[in-house]
């Protein structure tokens, strides 16, 4: 239920990011929603997926983040697939142990709600713990 795009500025995350969110929009039946922080991929977002900008809510940890996506939920129980952008640039986190924690919760959430995850984060590979990899 939980995919991650990871990789170093210019390494392609974000190109492949949008092929995904296009390909879903062709595959799924539910709605899709993209988080991200600032508007840089308005342009390259189909309308019919809803753009959530993070800086409208001033979301600002995990915990936060958490809430965030429970309430989209909430109020819409046809959300079938969430995007994030750059996760960790968008709350100022680094791979860590709440990175892991916060991957782990997607995932269940995900399996419990019927919600599908795909999220970018800007690091290196070799970064990633064994926990984080096996969301690759």
């Amino acid at each position: 239920m939980l995919k991650l795009i990871m990789g170093l500025k210019g390494s392609g995350k974000t190109k492949q990011f949008i092929e995904l969110v296009n390909a879903s929009l062709k595959e799924e039946s539910g709605n899709i929603v993209c988080i991200e922080k600032g508007k840089r991929l308005t342009y390259d977002i189909p309308h019919a997926v809803r753009l959530v900008e993070t800086e409208d809510y001033g979301i600002s940890s995990f915990d936060f983040l958490k809430g965030f996506i429970s309430g989209l939920r909430a109020g819409n129980y046809d959300i079938t697939h969430i995007y994030i952008d750059s996760v960790l640039s968008l709350i100022g986190e680094k791979i860590g142990p709440g990175a892991e924690d916060f991957f782990d919760w997607c995932e269940n959430f995900g399996k419990r709600e019927g919600v599908r995850f795909t999220m970018m984060v800007s690091a290196d590979i070799s970064e990633a713990t064994d926990k984080i990899r096996r969301y690759l």
